[in-house]
Parts: C-alpha cells; structure tokens; sequence
C-alpha cells in the first residue's frame, strides 16, 4: 500500500503509519521536517520510531517524537507538538495510526494560535476527518471532549474493541446465534493476521503474504466496522471514545484488542531490529530475515530469547530455535553452530509431560540452555547481548554473550489505552473472571484473548475456545440462551520441533492436559507427523474459514444451567 500524504495547508500534511521505505516518497514531496505521533507498539507490523528516525536522518529530514496514546491528549501534549511544529522547517508532515492524533494536535496547536473552531473544522473535514467531538465544545485550556451531543450519538447492543482473532471470532459467533442485535466492531487496521504462521515463515515453510488478508474481507456480514482507534473506555457511561473523542454507546462490551510488544523494554534493540544478524519472528515483517539469516548460516553462535511472562503464544521462542537447528542439522554445519536458549523462565516449557520430548531435540541440535537470564539490552554493531541473572549468592548480576544471530522475543504488556483504563487490574490486564470471562466489577463487560488477566495460555487456539463462551455468556446475560458457558483456560502449542514433527501442547487452567485427539490417534507428548499436517494444513483454514467465521470446529464449551 503506497503512502498517500493528506495536505492541511502548503506547511502541513499528515499521514497514517508511514514506513522507513517511505522516506524517499516524502523527499520527493518535499517534506523537510516529521513529527511521529504514535508510541511503539500499537500494533505487530509497525516499524519501531527508532527505524524511522536513521532513515529519515540519513535523508536529511528532522523529526521529532511526541507519542500521543491513542484519544489521551492533553494540555501537555499540544504544548509538546506546538514546540516542535515551531521549531521545524516546513513542510512539515505528521503521522500516526490514521493520521487522526495528528490533525488533531495540528488543530488545537491552531486554536492556541487563535484560529476559530469553524475553520478548523471546515479544514478537517476537507482533510477527511471530522473533529467535530474532538473541537466542538472544548475550552481552550483542556483540549480533550469528553462527551458529546446525545442526539446524533452511536449506540449499539455490543460494541466488540478490537478485530483481531479474538474480536472478529466472537463478532462471528454472534452473528452465528442471532441476527437480531446490532454489533459494531472498531478497529482502525487495513489487514489482519494469522500471526500464528510467522513462526513457519521464519523457518521457510510458510510464505509471509498467506499469513495477511485484508480486514474487509474478514469482518462479519451485519456487523459495522468502525475503523479508528479506541482513545478511552468510560464504562459507568457505557460508552466508548474514538481517538477524535467521538462517543460509541453499547448495551454490552467486548474487549480483545490484543497485547503490546514492548521493544523498547530491551535497551539497544529497536536501533538494530532487522539488520547485524538481529530478528524476531514476532513482526510480520522481520519474519522473513529470521529465515535469511538461518538459511545463510554455516558457523557461529546463534542465540533465542524469552522474556518474563504473560507472552502471547509462549512456545514461539523455542519453536524458532528448533525449526532453526532442524535446517542447520540437515544442511550438514549443527557441528559448527553454537545454539543457546536464554529463558527469563525457570523451566523449558511450564506444563512438565511436555519437557522430556523437547529435551530430545534440546539435546539433538546441542543447545545450551540459561534459565533465569533476561535479555535486557543488545548492541547490534558488535554483535553482544547482555542478560540478567542471578549468582550461586542469589545477588543479580550481568553477564554477556557474541552472538552471530540472535532471535529476540520482546517483553509484553497489555496496550497502554487498556493500562490506564478502569477496566484494568492493578498489573494493567483487563479484569474478568477466568471462568465465564465477564468483568469483575462491569457486568455488562466481558473480555477475551491476550489482554484479559485469566492465568491461561496466550495462544489463537484460547481465542478459538474463548469466543463461543463469551458469545453465550453474554447472550445469555440478555435472557437469549440458557446456560452459563465455563471456560476451562484451554489453550494449544504446536511445538514445531522439526521439519515434518510436533509435539502438540494442549492443557488448561493449572496446566492440567487437554488433549483434542485420542491418544491412539495423535499422542501430544510426543513429536508426530500427524500434529505436523494439522498445524501445516488443516489449522490455517480452520482459523480463516472456521473461527473467524464462526464456525466453531473443534469447540465443545461446557454449560451449566445455573446463573452466573
């Protein structure tokens, strides 16, 4: 998708997400200065500020970096933008998500200069943005609506945060009960993800543009789609507010926008992600550079990271680790490749009947294992990570280690608009009971996937267990079904341990298995060719014509006929 630059005058254009491979587009515009309004993180195919800044540098373009988290401007943050527009040499070109924070800032920057409200409206809605929440009533002094005019407010009987696998399954399950609500999806995304494939792109076996499709073409029939971003929750107003402050009202609320990768939580990394042999099968675009430097090396030492949990999908940094040493060791060179695994965890793999079978090809592809070591900085130039760990005193202590290549999995939060939210628990995960998945202190509220606190695996297959159980729970809330649905924290990991074998991790709450198959059929604690052509074949459609479809294969949640 090419970049296309929206003008506000001859001085200011904004933008959405603009890429490092863009900056010779905005060169050849003109640009001379940028301003990024995006914080890291947002979403899993977006370039760090970090990458943006040495391409736009080395072309002679300034920016400057004032992070607005999405619908939160503040008194502060227009002060901040004022600043830097002020001191840049126009053109200047602003961007974020969808360029709303930035004509957005731009306009109370404009106001401050005292240009009247009508005009600044006019130019937005010329531009492609209607601001009229986000300007309409606001003093001067506090630049952020809270509200707005209850006459042409939007209201829905379920509005659903977030279209990932967990948001677009449970919109579809929905819709596969009933016809007769209405449901509104907000997500500002073009494409969507099948992020479990990236991990087999690394590894060259999936190729990177089957793992994306647009969002259009997934979002439900009967279902609206809102493309913005969410700025704030205001649940004891049962309502949501849009980046542009623009209110979204809702009988009931579902909450799956997914989790945060925290680059930055990893000192050094984000200015050498994607080049000195730096990767990470994590982001959509860095997948592919896994396999380049896998399939090009012959000797060295290659090093796999995992951070602190909660991580989404946590086999996925030892999965590259294997899928890496089956390529070297049937290329003839594992003898000169030094693999180590450095795990902030204790153990390889936290449900135990799964350890003996990955200690085989631990032992197969001679890696070293480093419990307790938490990768905490990295410097691309010379090739040397840093970890944090523990002496035989107890005392922490940092040790280093070259490397050749390294796989890094980042550390992960929850998005910073669900941190700072009421619906948030005191660790920033949204607060629901693991069982029926509803909010602890909302009761209209119910929440599923990777940003909700239940202790259970991080993984698509949850979101593929965890959609029909909120779909019940709620309908059943509205006297629709009967029959409270349990989840039992049901989640899988296809270990890919070789080319053509997985062990297939399934288990619940407390690590107790849950096994899909027969044991004469498919046994999981061991690495099989069946589990293989389920994950290589059969779990891709299952994802894009079955969960996102509302289809529910594979899907069995226990009822009970008592009231939650």
């Amino acid at each position: 998708m090419s970049l296309t630059l929206i003008p506000v005058n001859e001085s200011f254009s904004v933008s959405t997400q603009i890429t490092a491979s863009d900056i010779p587009a905005l060169v050849e515009a003109g640009v001379k200065s940028l301003i990024c309004n995006r914080p890291d993180g947002e979403a899993n195919d977006q370039p760090t500020i970090t990458e943006i800044r040495g391409a736009a540098e080395a072309a002679g373009i300034a920016l400057a970096y004032v992070p607005i988290v999405s619908g939160k401007f503040s008194a502060t943050d227009v002060e901040d933008f004022s600043s830097a527009i002020s001191q840049m040499e126009a053109p200047v070109h602003a961007f974020c998500r969808t360029g709303t924070r930035s004509i957005t800032l731009w306009s109370l920057h404009q106001r401050n200069q005292g240009v009247n409200d009508a005009e600044l409206l006019r130019i937005a809605k010329d531009c492609g943005y209607d601001l009229s929440d986000a300007l309409g009533s606001v003093p001067a002094s506090e630049p952020k609506l809270a509200g707005g005019d209850a006459a042409k407010k939007d209201h829905y009987d379920i509005v659903i945060v977030g279209a990932g696998a967990a948001g677009i399954s449970v919109a579809s399950s929905l819709m596969a009960r009933t016809q007769a609500l209405s449901i509104a999806i907000i997500d500002p995304a073009e494409v969507h993800y099948y992020q479990p494939g990236w991990t087999m792109v690394g590894g060259g076996i999936f190729r990177q543009e089957d793992t994306v499709k647009t969002m259009a073409s997934l979002i439900p029939e009967g279902v609206r789609w809102i493309k913005s971003a969410v700025g704030n929750f205001e649940p004891e107003n049962n309502r949501v507010l849009l980046e542009d402050s623009h209110p979204v009202h809702y009988d009931r609320l579902i909450v799956a926008p997914g989790i945060k990768l925290d680059w930055h939580g990893i000192e050094g990394l984000v200015e050498t992600l994607g080049r000195n042999g730096v990767t990470s099968n994590y982001r959509y675009d860095l997948a592919p550079y896994t396999w380049e430097l896998v399939s090009g090396l012959q000797k060295g030492k290659a090093l796999f990271t995992q951070p602190p949990m909660p991580i989404k999908c946590a086999g996925a940094p030892q999965k590259a680790l294997y899928l890496s040493g089956d390529h070297w060791r049937r290329a003839g060179v594992l003898n000169n490749i030094d693999i180590s695994f450095f795990n902030a965890g204790p153990v390889l793999f936290g449900v135990k009947e799964y350890v003996p079978a990955l200690m085989e090809y631990i032992e197969r592809y001679k890696a070293t294992l480093n419990f307790g070591h938490r990768l905490t900085r990295i410097d691309g130039d010379s090739k040397t990570a840093w970890f944090e760990t523990q002496d035989e005193n107890g005392a922490s202590v940092e040790v280093s280690s070259d490397f050749d290549m390294i796989h890094v999995c980042p550390p992960q939060t929850a998005p910073d608009f669900v941190r700072q939210s009421p619906l948030a628990d005191d660790a920033g995960w949204i607060d629901v009971d693991q069982n029926t998945l509803q909010h602890k202190r909302y009761a209209n509220v119910w929440s599923l996937g990777d940003a909700m606190n239940a202790p259970n695996a991080k993984t698509a297959a949850a979101a593929r267990m965890q959609a029909p159980i909120v779909a019940n729970n709620l309908l059943h809330d509205m006297n629709r079904v009967s029959g409270v649905a349990h989840y039992n924290g049901y989640g899988s990991c296809p270990l890919t341990v070789e080319k053509g074998k997985i062990v297939l991790a399934e288990f619940g709450y407390g690590g107790k298995l849950l096994p899909s198959f027969p044991k004469w059929l498919l046994n999981g604690q061991r690495p099989t060719r069946l589990a293989w052509i389920l994950k290589e074949q059969i779990l891709p459609p299952i994802y894009w014509k079955g969960m996102l479809k509302g289809k529910e294969w594979m899907v069995n949640p226990e009822r009970s006929k008592a009231d939650a």
